[in-house]
């Protein structure tokens, strides 16, 4: 027979109280100290909904759901590697004439009178020797190192959000149902209708920014030939991949390639940024309100406050899923909230 309850004693009721918030404190830290991974695991199931539309379309045209995400997947790959090859070479090209120019520079500020006389003036030589202690070089080699773990540990991030895409992909439909089936079955089929809906819309968006970064790359690219801008693929890969970024990506880029235009020659710097001046202001009231208004249907007012927020929140990546993040929140708000509302 079962003995007498315990009574809700003072001790008892405080006793279980700190459980529970020792037990929050706990998954808080966990949450924390797992946010990078976190993250990159959100980066990937976005890129596997923007990208399950394209295997199902070669699904339909025949080929088996492994075959048509290895054709995705090797199709993501081979984007990638074109944008390294793209943008390497440039940077190795400039670092390599630079160290072969630098014994020339120096002497040159050698040979310069007034060079030399704030040398003597400052005591820059005793300087520079004071900065070269084991100290100095041993921060120095510290940042060396930082600055390898930095570039390593980005390889292995982008590395880790291609795996998870490529399961996603693999798992999209057995993961889909799952959390389907998690719903009361006398609301699945409404949750499956605008679950599917909702997936349709942050596909839509993606294939709606990719065309937009397309169309600003390969302008770049044909102007930067007009002008005579070195390196023109590859300014128009940095283009590409910075006009992806809601709100500031396309500035970015722009800077970027009239810093080279004023680099080259001063007329080409100046035609780059009345180019990037007159073709930000036809993307921004012309094509992007055109494409996203077919693909996801949101408001600009809302598509510009979300992606403030997600990018204050979450850096770049919660501006990157902010539009699609609308989308879905405004189709549940008509499709259940507002309705729900009229009936009461």
């Amino acid at each position: 027979m079962p003995g007498r309850p315990l009574r809700r004693s003072s001790f008892l009721v405080g006793f279980t109280g700190g459980l529970g918030v020792l037990l929050a404190y706990a998954v808080f830290l966990g949450l924390r100290n797992a946010a990078g991974i976190l993250i990159l695991v959100v980066i990937a199931l976005f890129l596997a909904v923007g990208l399950y539309p394209a295997v199902v379309r070669l699904r339909v045209l025949g080929l088996s759901h492994g075959l048509a995400v290895a054709v995705v997947a090797l199709t993501v790959v081979l984007l990638l590697c074109g944008g390294l090859v793209a943008l390497v070479p440039p940077v190795v090209t400039q670092t390599g004439e630079f160290v072969d120019q630098l014994p020339s520079y120096v002497e040159s500020l050698r040979r310069n009178d007034t060079v030399n006389d704030l040398v003597e003036r400052y005591g820059l030589v005793e300087r520079v020797r004071n900065a070269a202690n084991a100290d100095n070089l041993g921060r120095t080699l510290g940042g060396v190192l930082g600055g390898a773990q930095l570039v390593f540990g980005t390889v292995f991030r982008a590395l880790t959000v291609l795996v998870l895409t490529i399961y996603f992909l693999v798992y999209f439909d057995r993961l889909r149902d799952l959390g389907y089936a998690l719903v009361p079955a006398s609301r699945r089929e409404r949750v499956r209708l605008i679950g599917d809906a909702i997936l349709a819309k942050v596909g839509a968006y993606m294939v709606g920014a990719l065309t937009i970064a397309l169309l600003a790359g390969t302008t770049t690219f044909v102007f930067a030939l007009v002008v005579g801008l070195p390196y023109p693929f590859a300014l128009a890969v940095v283009v590409a991949v910075t006009d992806l970024i809601p709100q500031i990506g396309a500035t970015l880029g722009a800077v970027i390639v009239s810093l080279v235009g004023f680099a080259t020659d001063l007329p080409v710097g100046i035609a780059c940024a009345v180019f990037f001046l007159i073709y930000q202001q036809v993307e921004n009231y012309l094509i992007y309100p055109k494409v996203m208004r077919r693909s996801v249907e949101v408001n600009e007012v809302a598509a510009l406050v979300a992606a403030l927020l997600g990018a204050s929140l979450i850096g770049v990546v919660g501006a990157l899923i902010a539009i699609p993040t609308v989308a879905a929140i405004q189709l549940v708000l008509r499709e259940v909230v507002l309705p729900r509302q009229d009936t009461r």
